[in-house]
């Protein structure tokens, strides 16, 4: 199940995941994780769903690379 991250209904806890880390917006350099809770309420977002990684780490879903 691949996505791009922008809607909040295909992003779980539990997904393999790349974000863009606050610090690297400007690179667009992304982080892979595992995503523990989900930070943006609303359905969508342009910019990818904010989620905080299983390490701690907070950032906007870019690729949604798969997992349970």
């Amino acid at each position: 199940m691949a996505g791009n991250g922008r809607i909040r209904a295909d992003v779980k806890p539990g997904l393999e995941v790349d974000i863009v880390l606050k610090q690297d917006q400007r690179t667009g350099k992304t982080t892979r994780g595992i995503v523990k809770d989900l930070l943006t309420n609303s359905p969508q977002h342009p910019h990818g769903i904010k989620v905080r990684l299983q390490d701690g780490q907070v950032g906007r879903v870019k690729n949604i690379i798969g997992g349970t």
